[in-house]
């Protein structure tokens, strides 16, 4: 007779969605194969709606082959504590209801902390995808998700050494750490070759370039430079000037154009998709999983305050600047193709135009980063996991 381990999937926003659809096709492909000696998981996705814009949710979901979620929370936006206090109200709910043997968080969001307190809370096991990576920056909220998260954890599986470092350092016994690599470059290999066929290059004007990669890629959301009117004033002028030299393609976040729009910003962008490849900011809607891997593929430069593409350009083997003053991953510097620019204005002009002019950084790929992570995560889990949990939920 079959034991059934009912495992809930959660996500977010759309770095989780990259994180899940790994997860997801191993769990299926673990399933399939026979070989778990009559153990089924049943896996259930559960989409808090902290990621508010549907259409773009929508889009990832069906672009990665995640199934469409089992829950829905519909969460939507809000400020910190008002939203993480949502998700947790709705959150407990589903547990309660569904009784899981285990939930599964991805990364550093709100709905990551959330969920994680209430099914600890519950006498629910945690297992933290993306654990031990430390901004050491408190100023930022998700490093106070990860830290927290972190802290409740009962499984941490980690994407470099240097966060499993970071565990230990603060106290975390070693058997709850797991070295996996990371999920988010499984899902960038497994659709490579679909993105390729992306026809965006096309749409934006970029196909006819006389050379390869003949264009940078932006991106910008983190509140610390969009939501400062002067940094972020800053940062655009800088970007203005490197454009002179080659287009900067800025698939900007719906509430980066909020910003822009309040903060009287527009004259910076260049809104018409000219057909002669002109120079300057070109903003456009925000992108699709595939487009936006199609675009990044072929970029000479990434701009980006985000922790996902520094790890994606390093596998990409692209050249990027983040636009931060620190970063929680580190081993994209040390390994792979980042340079950390902070918000200074010379020394992002300064850096943009040694790659321009042929000075890019030589990267490699840090270790586990092969595709396999997902699957020595489910391995882990059904071995740690072998019998249901022992459960008092409600109690």
């Amino acid at each position: 007779m079959s034991s059934k381990l009912k495992w809930l999937i959660v996500a977010g926003a759309r770095p989780n969605f990259m994180k899940i659809a790994p997860l997801v096709n191993a769990i299926d492909k673990y399933n399939e194969d026979g070989k778990s000696g009559g153990k089924i998981i049943i896996p259930l996705i559960v989409h808090t709606g902290q990621h508010y814009d549907k259409a773009m949710s929508k889009i990832f979901f069906e672009e990665l082959g995640i199934p469409k979620p089992d829950i829905n929370l519909g969460i939507g936006s809000g400020g910190q504590g008002k939203q993480t206090g949502k998700i947790m109200i709705a959150f407990e709910k589903v547990v309660l209801t569904k009784k899981p043997d285990l939930v599964i968080v991805v990364g550093d969001v709100n709905s990551t902390l959330a969920c994680s307190l209430v099914a600890v809370k519950l006498g629910i096991k945690v297992a933290h995808i993306e654990a031990g990576l430390r901004s050491f920056d408190k100023t930022m909220p998700e490093e106070i998700n990860r830290i927290v998260t972190d802290s409740i954890s009962d499984y941490l599986f980690t994407t470099c050494e240097d966060a499993d470092e970071n565990l230990r350092r603060e106290g975390i016994s070693n058997d709850k750490i797991y070295f996996v690599g990371n999920l988010m470059v499984d899902t960038l290999l497994a659709h490579k070759k679909r993105a390729n066929k992306s026809n965006i290059l096309q749409k934006l004007n970029l196909a006819n370039n006389t050379q390869q990669r003949d264009y940078g890629v932006l991106t910008l959301h983190r509140p610390s430079n969009v939501d400062v009117k002067k940094t972020f004033k800053n940062i655009l002028e800088s970007l203005k000037e490197i454009s002179k030299l080659i287009p900067i393609i800025f698939p900007a976040h719906l509430r980066t154009q909020k910003q822009i729009k309040s903060f009287g910003m527009q004259d910076y962008f260049d809104y018409p998709l000219s057909s002669n490849n002109s120079h300057g900011i070109r903003l456009i809607d925000p992108l699709g999983y595939l487009d936006f891997l199609k675009l990044m593929s072929n970029a000479k430069i990434v701009f980006s305050d985000s922790g996902g593409i520094q790890e994606e350009t390093t596998i990409l083997g692209i050249s990027c600047l983040t636009i931060r003053e620190n970063t929680e991953r580190p081993i994209t510097i040390k390994e792979g193709t980042n340079t950390l620019v902070g918000t200074n204005s010379d020394k992002i002009i300064d850096t943009a135009m040694k790659i321009l002019n042929g000075g890019c950084k030589a990267g490699s790929t840090p270790k586990l980063w092969d595709g396999k992570s997902a699957k020595r995560v489910v391995d882990i889990l059904i071995k740690m996991n072998s019998e249901p949990a022992c459960r008092q939920v409600g109690v």
